[in-house]
């Protein structure tokens, strides 16, 4: 299908994790004259195998999330899903080889639990969450992998080191800037310049810290909870952290020490 736009239309993309900060980061891009984000968050393009079944998807949807049609600005959209999605760095890399990705990796003990936490208040969950994670395996296995799952994943979307490597199978690793959520929340002004500089544009000026997405959690982590799931990302962690050039201890601390 021809598309009304010149392919490629959209030049960056907001891809990881979920519930790592993405919202925030959204937000802050958003005050960026030089930038246009989707009219929404998450337009789950790439992630959608119904929009790939024919040779040519149909980009014109894909664009139609877009309001701004001067060619001045840069477009981006943020999907955090795209990370963990396996199937979606082929599709972006046929839709735009020169795709930008920003990747923000939030500690995955911490992010399985606000995971959880998030689905449970929305009602798609139901079972506490050591069970959630002990299971996972079992729960997600009707999944088309065996293993994904838009649900239920709350460790596997844990091992950001293959999923990083998929997008370096089909990206440079000067495509992908990945972030510690924790940069964002912490130094947005320092984050958000390097994010900045990675997308060819001049600093923000308006990086007042902000929250966004906070949900209250019914009682904190337990300890056979962080036990677990420490067992379970203490080598992913490392491995993390060797390839990036990281220091990654504290997302293993003691429970009571974070």
């Amino acid at each position: 299908m021809a598309t009304k736009f010149s392919k490629p239309f959209v030049n960056f993309l907001i891809g990881g994790t979920q519930k790592g900060g993405t919202t925030a980061l959204d937000t802050y891009l958003r005050r960026h004259h030089q930038l246009q984000l989707a009219n929404s968050k998450e337009v789950h393009f790439f992630d959608n195998d119904q929009y790939f079944t024919s040779a040519e998807p149909d980009y014109d949807w894909y664009h139609s999330h877009f309001c701004n049609l001067q060619s001045t600005v840069i477009r981006g959209e943020s999907t955090p899903i795209y990370m963990y999605w396996k199937s979606s760095a082929e599709r972006i890399h046929r839709y735009n080889a020169a795709m930008k990705i920003i990747l923000l990796l939030r500690n995955p003990i911490e992010r399985a639990y606000s995971h959880w936490n998030m689905e449970y208040q929305r009602g798609n969950e139901t079972i506490p969450f050591y069970d959630a994670i002990v299971n996972e395996a079992a729960r997600c296995s009707s999944s088309p992998d065996g293993r994904q799952h838009r649900v239920y994943s709350y460790v596997d979307r844990g091992f950001y080191s293959r999923q990083i490597k998929n997008l370096l199978s089909f990206f440079p690793s000067s495509s992908i800037h990945a972030v510690k959520s924790e940069f964002l929340r912490d130094q947005p002004d320092q984050c958000l310049k390097e994010i900045c500089a990675f997308l060819g544009i001049p600093p923000l000026s308006n990086t007042s810290p902000l929250r966004a997405h906070q949900i209250g959690y019914p009682r904190p982590m337990e300890y056979r909870e962080w036990s677990y799931l420490h067992s379970i990302f203490q080598d992913e962690i490392n491995a993390l952290a060797k390839m990036l050039g990281w220091d990654c201890q504290s997302w293993l601390a003691n429970l009571h020490e974070a």
